[in-house]
């Protein structure tokens, strides 16, 4: 029977960074989720959403040599660019298309591995995950695996967990918690996450401007009920952000939520801004001030940290009322 890489398991943000009973901790990459497989000579290298990665980072590729035949890992794909994680140079990887054999060279990237779900045929989804973990750190151990490998810390020492938490510094995001006694679940928000960070996701669900070139984002969250809920707008956008936007934004289709609603242009104004709805399936980050209306809204524009490919809508924060 042949062998497919399942869905990957995922997170669900929480508010506190202290580390269960019962639980593991590990760093969060600022970085691109990403499965691989290989077997007889094939290689499997996908996105988070499915999207083929193989030939964008042939560097990976060629490194699976040093992996047993017929295994499988889930990780995350990051750049280092002067001693920290840099975002911006994968996002550029990514784009790159036919020149990823020179990026390969210029941004050369890392897979840092957080989990075995299969080695050497054996299917390891079910194992619980000390279980995998101790064959993952084994595979490291035993084939000495090099660069572009990387094996991703874990811990269950509570006070190792709170000192990751300083590594903002050098691009950590924060830390993930993982159950030690919990199987691989795929597409179940089983893990947590915990983010030190003061950017946040959010959904675009209209701009100003065009949508060949878009000047600002109106900016919402799902509720509890998975209803778009505005959450505000980021002030006017750089012409490269613009540009890349271009390509991904679609017009909304019938039935969008804000179909209908007017959008201020300024905090105690009475203006309006002239917006176009579009289909609320981009997820962006932002910077945004802590100053915050009743209903959790931005008083002031957010500005555009960058664009979240790698997310769905679904895994932005849910809309809060005060």
């Amino acid at each position: 029977m042949t062998w497919t890489l399942p869905e990957p398991m995922l997170s669900a943000a929480v508010n506190s960074p202290d580390l269960p009973q019962g639980w593991a901790a590990e760093p969060k990459w600022d970085g691109f989720r990403a499965q691989l497989s290989t077997e007889a000579g094939q290689v499997v290298l996908r996105s988070r959403r499915g999207t083929d990665l193989a030939g964008m980072f042939p560097e990976i590729v060629a490194a699976t040599a040093q992996l047993p035949d017929a295994t499988a890992l889930d990780g995350e794909l990051v750049v280092w660019e002067s001693g920290r994680l840099a975002f911006e140079r994968l996002q550029g990887r990514l784009r790159r298309g036919a020149g990823a054999v020179e990026a390969s060279t210029t941004w050369p990237s890392h897979f840092v591995a957080f989990d075995v779900l299969r080695l050497a045929g054996t299917d390891t989804t079910a194992w619980p995950y000390r279980r995998r973990r101790t064959a993952l750190e084994d595979l490291f151990a035993e084939r000495q695996l090099s660069a572009p490998w990387a094996l991703c810390p874990s811990t269950t020492d509570p006070d190792t967990a709170t000192e990751w938490l300083s590594w903002t510094a050098v691009g950590m995001e924060g830390v993930c918690f993982k159950r030690l006694e919990d199987p691989y679940r795929p597409s179940v928000r089983g893990w947590r996450k915990y983010k030190v960070r003061e950017t946040q996701e959010a959904i675009v669900g209209a701009i100003t401007g065009s949508l060949a070139a878009s000047r600002s984002l109106l900016l919402g969250r799902l509720d509890a009920r998975g209803l778009l809920q505005y959450t505000g707008r980021t002030t006017t956008l750089a012409r490269a952000a613009s540009t890349r936007l271009s390509g991904l934004l679609v017009p909304a289709a019938a039935g969008h939520p804000w179909t209908g609603w007017t959008f201020s242009a300024g905090w105690g104004t009475r203006e309006t801004l002239t917006v176009t709805l579009v289909q609320p399936e981009v997820v962006v980050e932002v910077a945004a001030d802590v100053a915050r209306d009743s209903a959790d809204r931005f008083r002031h524009p957010a500005r555009l940290h960058r664009i979240r490919t790698d997310l769905t809508p679904a895994d932005t924060p849910l809309f809060q009322t005060r």
